[in-house]
């Protein structure tokens, strides 16, 4: 698997924004972030570019797993997951997050990988829903 997980859709940015809020519901994860980079760059800087929304997407059971481990694994926390338009496809939007296993890989700690496994999969079938149709 690459660094990202990732599935390109065909369909208006905000129906994308939805449709990976609910499959990333259906994984057990919650939004607890939004960050508009779109907006928060125009106001801050007075330039312009494509929609691009970070979702910070937590598991809270497995955070708390991962935090009885090792509490410096906040520093990692939460998901990221990227929804934004793509620039060189006009109409096209691609969903993103990293591969968690990358990340927690580094640690060494076989209890972190275990988890970060589950996490891997539950996003990987989130962002894979997606390609299979959005509704």
């Amino acid at each position: 698997m690459g660094v990202a997980l990732s599935a390109n859709l065909a369909i208006q940015f905000e129906d994308a924004v939805a449709c990976t809020r609910e499959a990333l519901a259906k994984q057990g994860f919650g939004v607890l972030t939004e960050i508009d980079m779109k907006a928060t760059l125009e106001a801050k800087l007075g330039v312009q570019m494509e929609d691009y929304l970070i979702l910070g997407a937590c598991n809270p059971a497995l955070a708390y797993r991962a935090l009885t481990v090792d509490r410096q694994i906040g520093l990692l926390l939460p998901c990221n997951v990227l929804v934004h338009a793509d620039p060189g496809n006009p109409g096209a939007v691609i969903v993103e997050a990293m591969d968690p296993g990358i990340l927690l890989g580094v640690t060494g700690e076989p209890t972190l990988i275990a988890i970060a496994d589950e996490v891997t999969t539950r996003l990987a079938a989130a962002i894979a829903s997606l390609a299979d149709g959005c509704a």
